[in-house]
């Protein structure tokens, strides 16, 4: 079996989603998808990498993904060029899942456990779905879609949005609501009363429902390392589950003296390119909950290694997705076939909301649980009515 055509798609109404279709002499075609920056990963995708797929054997995955990223402009990042080999590499495995007619978790080793415990992150319908990435400028919650506008919930109502949460089913949320003052003050300083503002939805999440629910603290990425450290103080009587990307995932030192400063357990970080640098945070102890995101890291082949690594650390898995709906699904795949995977990141809005609009099938979510999908590869695709968009892009490079 060989590679005959690499073809990408993306639209202007989700222009932040990048899906990849590997094509084979076989009929057989797989789907893979990335985020962010898709006029980007377009272009690595056909001017780069297309020359070193076609002809090749979509089965030779490690030899693929090895041959992706080693290039002298792929070097453990989150950029262009480990997207685009994300991408390709969930296809290859879709490829791999339909060729053998089984699901991607059995191809990955079968499944760990009958159900996989879920959080929601409390993200809106709209949130990331513009051109604009920017921390707050994305978050677009004044578009209400339907009942689960969760953003605006948990800065305006976490109390009733933990009840809700808890109605449903699920006792675990994620929550940011520290980032305005992080872009108003440059993550250089937070005030008193900012300080006051951003505790106001734990406040108000104990208050209504005690311990019942977990609460991870998302930081984006967005403080220096004293405020992050004076923040994570304030917020420790509210025994969060996890905080979350409090630095720039680029110095290892600094995180691990953050770690030290806290109870709270660190978890990092779906910013993260390679299995490398989470081997030089492990060391230092700087993180406790292993998070990746497979659509940037390098794929279901370099996820599974570093899970694997988390695991010989005694540390638990937790895959990232608050992205497309490709992404969503092989992070399920993904959590099922990983003995020390902790919990799996859902966002309601997109996977009851537009995750809908493009793909064939989402996994079954009930009362905070996933069940795994059966169906081979996996188990979706896009839908027809995507191929029809006015707003589509297709771009082909075939041998």
């Amino acid at each position: 079996m060989k590679i005959t055509s690499i073809e990408t798609l993306r639209t202007e109404e989700f222009a932040n989603v990048l899906w990849v279709r590997v094509h084979t002499d076989a009929g057989v075609i797989g789907l893979g998808e990335t985020f962010y920056g898709a006029g980007a990963v377009e272009a690595h995708i056909h001017d780069t990498l297309a020359g070193r797929l076609l002809g090749r054997n979509p089965l030779h995955i490690e030899a693929i993904h090895r041959d992706m990223l080693n290039l002298p402009m792929a070097q453990s990042s989150t950029g262009a060029e480990y997207r685009a080999a994300s991408a390709i590499d969930i296809a290859l495995w879709d490829v791999f899942g339909k060729v053998c007619g089984q699901p991607v978790h059995q191809m990955l080793g079968g499944l760990c456990r009958d159900r996989q415990r879920i959080y929601n992150t409390c993200a809106g319908y709209r949130y990331v779905r513009s051109q604009n990435i920017k921390p707050v400028s994305n978050w677009n919650f004044q578009d209400r879609n339907g009942p689960y506008e969760d953003l605006d919930g948990f800065m305006n109502r976490a109390d009733a949005l933990a009840e809700n949460l808890l109605e449903n089913g699920i006792s675990a949320m994620k929550i940011w609501p520290f980032d305005p003052h992080a872009i108003e003050n440059q993550g250089l300083h937070i005030t008193a009363a900012q300080l006051k503002t951003a505790i106001e939805p734990f406040e108000k999440i104990r208050r209504a429902v005690g311990d019942k629910m977990e609460i991870m603290v998302e930081f984006h990425s967005l403080w220096n390392l004293p405020t992050a450290m004076k923040i994570a103080r304030a917020l420790e009587p509210y025994a969060p589950t996890w905080y979350e990307d409090p630095i720039r995932m680029n110095s290892p030192q600094a995180l691990a003296e953050y770690a030290r400063s806290t109870t709270v357990p660190v978890c990092a970080s779906e910013t993260l390119g390679s299995r490398f640098p989470y081997k030089d945070m492990l060391d230092r102890d700087a993180m406790h909950v292993v998070m990746a995101d497979l659509c940037w890291t390098g794929g279901l082949t370099e996820g599974r290694k570093i899970a694997a690594m988390a695991e010989t650390y005694h540390r638990p898995f937790a895959p990232h997705d608050c992205i497309g709906p490709v992404g969503f699904v092989a992070a399920i795949h993904m959590s099922f076939s990983q003995p020390n995977t902790l919990i799996q990141e859902s966002v309601r809005a997109f996977y009851t909301g537009w995750y809908n609009e493009l793909v064939t099938a989402m996994p079954t979510i009930k009362d905070g649980y996933v069940y795994p999908m059966e169906g081979p590869g996996l188990g979706i695709d896009l839908l027809p009515s995507v191929y029809e968009r006015p707003d589509l892009t297709v771009r082909r490079s075939a041998a």
